[in-house]
């Protein structure tokens, strides 16, 4: 079986970006109607002042009728915080001429805004620690003091001290 060749012809290891966009893109597409390409350049499309407050939700195409229908231009749907959306109406037109600027055509006639949260707020999966008490560190100052490499010997210092730190936690 002949393995697959990176682009450029070239064999070996291949950026991972390439991979994801491979796989998500025809996800996005199906889903949102849009492309991972879209999604990266958005924080250059809409500027500093909007780019955490704002995010691509998807592309809603018109229906086609028939395949002799023309070509008719998408509606871009972004998702924008509350305290954005002023900011955000603004500047719909220069967004709309840098988002088809992105494309190379005309392909977005219309954004329409959502107000709905951007930034998701996951809790924290790091486990709780405490304060090692000087005992402690003591005995891992001497469980170490045999191991000659100082880099090896402050590395497993550090990772005994971390391992402690999460035993025994009360939670609260």
């Amino acid at each position: 079986m002949a393995k697959p060749e990176a682009p450029g012809g070239r064999r070996g290891a291949r950026p991972v970006g390439d991979l994801v966009s491979g796989l998500l893109d025809p996800v996005l597409a199906r889903k949102a109607g849009m492309t991972t390409g879209l999604i990266a350049a958005w924080p250059e499309l809409v500027g500093a002042k909007l780019d955490g407050v704002t995010r691509p939700d998807k592309l809603v195409w018109p229906p086609k009728r028939s395949e002799d229908d023309p070509f008719e231009p998408a509606t871009l749907v972004v998702a924008c915080e509350g305290a954005s959306v002023l900011r955000l109406q603004h500047g719909t037109s220069e967004l709309l001429s840098r988002v088809n600027g992105f494309f190379g055509y005309r392909a977005v006639a219309r954004i329409k805004i959502v107000q709905r949260a951007v930034v998701v707020h996951r809790p924290s999966r790091k486990p709780p620690t405490r304060v090692l008490r000087p005992e402690e560190r003591t005995d891992i100052a001497a469980m170490t003091a045999g191991i000659e490499n100082d880099r090896l010997r402050a590395a497993l210092s550090a990772f005994a001290e971390s391992v402690k730190a999460r035993s025994n936690v009360t939670k609260g």
